[in-house]
């Protein structure tokens, strides 16, 4: 399992992608944090099967896109939680 964290603004996206179990390739998942200054941490989105479970065949392209779409929920949903 292959990680990477990003801040976007008040939020921090979590990357991970995965080997598909009797497989082949890596499957993204992304969990995206809302944390503001003196408030607790709250989860605004998480989808641990990007893309139905398409694989991609390196972890670096399978975070890459985990890393996209969660800046997509932070940009284009207004940081409505989901």
């Amino acid at each position: 399992m292959y990680f990477d964290e990003v801040d976007a603004g008040d939020y921090r996206i979590y990357a991970g992608a995965t080997d598909r179990l009797n497989g082949y390739g890596y499957v993204a998942a992304v969990v995206v944090v809302r944390m503001r200054a003196g408030l607790p941490r709250q989860e605004a989105f998480r989808d641990e099967n990007l893309a139905g479970g398409f694989t991609w065949s390196s972890p670096a392209e399978a975070l890459q896109f985990a890393i996209n779409a969660g800046r997509d929920v932070v940009m284009c949903r207004g940081g409505a939680l989901v």
